[in-house]
């Protein structure tokens, strides 16, 4: 089961059956990438499965992040069963934020000139992880 919240100021939600916030409607918007803290190498999820596949065994801390093809940001709740719930946090990243995170992902690869990683949007700086 995946869940995701959105918690703003003393309002706390219940888990919900799908992808789907609290007042807003607010929506996951699949690819995303799973952002753990203190490591700048960044890991593609294309979709809520690809989530679930990559934390089965993760330690991960309440620092790690999801961020979605619109920027917005999420953190990491494990509930009692093994699903993996995100919880919005009501901040979302900009295009240039985005860019940053893959140049410092890619010089890890030391692969690819890191002056020539500039993206329009978060959505096409995720998808240049897929391949």
């Amino acid at each position: 089961m995946f869940t995701v919240c959105f918690l703003s100021s003393a309002v706390r939600c219940q888990p919900l059956s799908r992808a789907l916030c609290l007042l807003e409607k607010f929506m996951v918007n699949w690819p995303c990438i799973l952002k753990l803290d203190g490591d700048d190498e960044l890991i593609y999820l294309g979709s809520e499965t690809d989530l679930n596949c990559e934390c089965v065994g993760l330690i991960f801390s309440s620092d790690d992040r999801v961020i979605d093809s619109e920027g917005f940001v999420y953190s990491l709740v494990s509930d009692a069963s093994t699903a993996v719930n995100l919880v919005g946090n009501s901040v979302q990243i900009s295009a240039e934020d985005a860019s940053r995170l893959i140049q410092c992902h890619e010089f890890c690869r030391a692969e690819v000139c890191l002056t020539k990683i500039q993206f329009e949007t978060v959505s096409d700086a995720i998808k240049c992880l897929k391949s």
